[in-house]
């Protein structure tokens, strides 16, 4: 079995896994669960496939990945809510592994296409996350990748790494999926976390500006 082969199987597991967890927290009926494993198992990898000029019809040539996926969701729908309660406590190990799988895997595609590096980079990153995304945005929830800790950022590196040629094994394609999973995990565990801006001003900012006001209305009503 091809490396690519490996990662498209061992993402389509845990996105599938993750988006039909995420839909029974936001209550969602047995077809709900059901898109949203399917969507976040899949959204990504039809983001890059437009990107890169790849017909979107070629999922339905995934008979095999479509058919784990649903098992997937139908095990996650029947676990025990126990388990359920405890890969809550996973949850980032399995959005690590899907991001870190399916970022190779995209960028193992565009890379088989003989595409630049930037453009493996991209395939990496929308592989890793747009299935996330997509996800997060039918559960109503602000996307993961763009308020928690460093994730985008690794499945951008994966793609550089093997945009440039460095992965010629599937071992060390393996190697660089563990060291991938590790980053993120300890962006974790550290909250690691890009720069950011914010224009919102705090609430005690706000009811000094707010109390100004009302003293200069109240000098003008004197």
């Amino acid at each position: 079995m091809h490396a690519f082969e490996i990662f498209s199987i061992i993402g389509t597991i845990a996105f599938a896994m993750s988006g039909a967890f995420v839909a029974m927290e936001e209550d969602y009926d047995i077809l709900g669960i059901l898109v949203l494993g399917l969507v976040t198992a899949f959204g990504g990898g039809v983001i890059r496939n437009v990107l890169i000029g790849v017909p979107v019809t070629t999922l339905w040539s995934q008979g095999l990945l479509i058919k784990l996926a649903i098992l997937s969701v139908i095990i996650a729908f029947l676990l025990p809510l126990g388990w359920i309660k405890h890969w809550k406590r996973t949850e980032a190990w399995f959005d690590a592994i899907g991001l870190s799988a399916f970022a190779i895997q995209g960028a193992l595609y565009a890379a088989n296409m003989h595409h630049p590096l930037s453009a493996v980079a991209v395939a990496a990153v929308m592989t890793g996350v747009g299935g996330g995304i997509i996800r997060d945005l039918l559960a109503g929830r602000k996307p993961l990748v763009l308020r928690d800790e460093i994730y985008a950022v690794w499945a951008m590196i994966a793609g550089v790494v093997i945009g440039l040629n460095w992965i010629h094994t599937t071992w060390q394609a393996v190697l660089l999926f563990a060291v991938i999973v590790l980053l993120r995990m300890l962006s974790v565990y550290y909250k690691w976390k890009l720069p950011r801006r914010t224009l919102q001003m705090s609430s005690s900012t706000g009811l000094s500006v707010q109390n100004q006001h009302k003293g200069e209305h109240s000098r003008k009503t004197a």
